[in-house]
């Protein structure tokens, strides 16, 4: 009687399909080379990274010194990314910065076949942004209700925690979203907007002179914990079928069970996302008792399919209509930095583009290294010279100057490539009047405060004991 341990000892890893592969062994009395020869057609044939990287489109050019480093990184990661042998297409942005370790960096997309990538959709999935359009209202009175009821930092919020019922429903029907953490998350982090680069900014259309809002985050910790449980997924399949791949870039096949079911879950995700941004959007506009002249959205960072093709988005706009099922006009937006306008955009896949344009002004230096080359001045010199002229408000008060302009790219030499590598026409600009952002909200986080308290006791403490 051949049982599951008998396969263990032929080396064997404990699989879901022992259990028929041991009643159809029993069944035919097979033993020896016959039983090894009808197990080895279970062992998977595992999945080689290539060899060579697959090519994909270059839609950036270095256009100063500062960049050469920056974009010579950003192609050699995408050469490393392009092993991946899931990887039929790709191509890199604009305004593309290297992540390293040969993962997808942001502004890069990645397009693989039947197979979703965890880590090119990151923890802030569906990043993304809404414009509202408040007609002639003045910016001052939207952005000041705005600050009134959105909300930035770490946690969430109580007051806007209800969903509505059939979502719930949805999530709890969901392998990957049903649990407590999730619906936890989902509640509480509604109608906040994280930290980091996301924003609410408040600007006046070049155009026609109207009012407009626009806001800027992901999933929050709803789709952290999706993307928690996407990677441990995705390794465990990376062992089975690729152990050579890069962790980083495991994926779930897509023509599985787990697949399917991941792929439903970033669609939910997506769904919340959407919720997320129109709630602040109406709390705003009912604080206003207005009604909303015009709103649409756009992600970019997420994950886009056709057929068995999966178009992953890694700060990336999608341009053609059928990656965005809500599309509004074909009209997306492209934001800069705080001190340019938000770009309206229309446009059409290229074979070059792969149907998307930038996600707005990435980096040519880290935050870190940014706040480095700055230390000669004071953080107030620092907003001074670079907001001058704009309502710029940080949620927890204190500054963050790797958020500033000059942390980005020239927005300028965006625009610029924009046109060059034919990635979506222009057709209106939101011109900067006033923006709002997270700050530095961990000076003041709890954990922060109180180790602040224990260290104040401690010298007083000793001064005390000294005297």
């Amino acid at each position: 009687m051949i049982t599951g341990k008998d396969l263990i000892d032929l080396g064997f890893k404990p699989n879901k399909w022992f259990k028929d592969a041991i009643e159809y062994a029993n069944k035919h009395q097979l033993s020896g080379d016959s039983l090894t020869s009808y197990l080895e057609t279970f062992r998977p044939n595992h999945i080689e990274p290539f060899a060579e990287p697959v090519s994909f489109y270059k839609n950036i050019r270095a256009e100063t010194e500062e960049e050469i480093s920056n974009v010579e990184s950003v192609l050699s990661t995408m050469n490393d990314l392009m092993k991946t042998p899931t990887l039929v297409g790709g191509a890199v942005m604009p305004d593309a910065c290297p992540t390293g370790d040969g993962q997808i960096p942001v502004g890069g997309v990645a397009v693989a076949k039947n197979a979703i990538h965890p880590s090119m959709h990151s923890a802030d999935i569906c990043c993304s942004v809404m414009m509202t359009n408040f007609g002639m209202l003045s910016p001052k009175t939207v952005l000041d209700m705005a600050h009134s009821v959105t909300h930035f930092g770490g946690g969430g919020r109580e007051e806007y925690s209800i969903l509505p019922k059939e979502f719930e429903e949805k999530i709890s029907e969901n392998r990957f979203l049903n649990s407590e953490r999730s619906l936890s998350l989902a509640r509480t982090h509604l109608a906040t907007q994280g930290d980091g680069n996301h924003f609410l900014f408040v600007g006046i259309s070049k155009k026609t002179g109207e009012t407009m809002m626009v806001t800027h985050h992901g999933s929050r910790g709803f789709g952290a914990n999706l993307y928690t449980q996407g990677m441990k997924m995705a390794e465990y399949f990376r062992k089975e079928i690729s152990p050579k791949t890069s962790e980083k870039n495991a994926w779930i096949p897509y023509d599985t069970d787990e697949g399917k079911a991941y792929w439903d879950a970033l669609q939910l995700v997506r769904e919340w996302t959407k919720l997320n941004h129109t709630t602040i959007h109406n709390a705003t506009t009912q604080g206003l008792n207005i009604d909303p002249f015009d709103r649409f959205w756009n992600e970019h960072n997420f994950v886009f399919k056709e057929d068995d093709l999966f178009y992953h988005a890694k700060g990336a706009t999608p341009l053609d209509d059928k990656f965005v099922p809500d599309s509004k006009d074909g009209l997306r937006l492209i934001p800069l930095n705080m001190s340019e306008p938000v770009l309206i955009v229309k446009g059409s896949t290229t074979a070059n583009n792969l149907g998307f344009a930038p996600h707005g002004a990435g980096r040519n230096i880290s935050r870190g290294r940014h706040k480095k080359n700055l230390a000669h001045k004071t953080i107030d010199q620092i907003f001074q010279e670079e907001t001058k002229g704009l309502d710029i408000r940080f949620f927890s008060n204190h500054i963050d100057i790797s958020e500033l302009p000059s942390a980005y790219k020239d927005a300028n030499m965006v625009k610029r490539q924009m046109q060059e590598f034919g990635l979506g026409e222009v057709l209106d600009e939101i011109m900067p009047y006033g923006c709002i952002m997270a700050g530095d909200w961990e000076i003041d986080a709890a954990w922060k405060v109180k180790a602040r308290e224990k260290y104040m006791n401690r010298q007083e403490n000793g001064d005390n004991a000294e005297s």
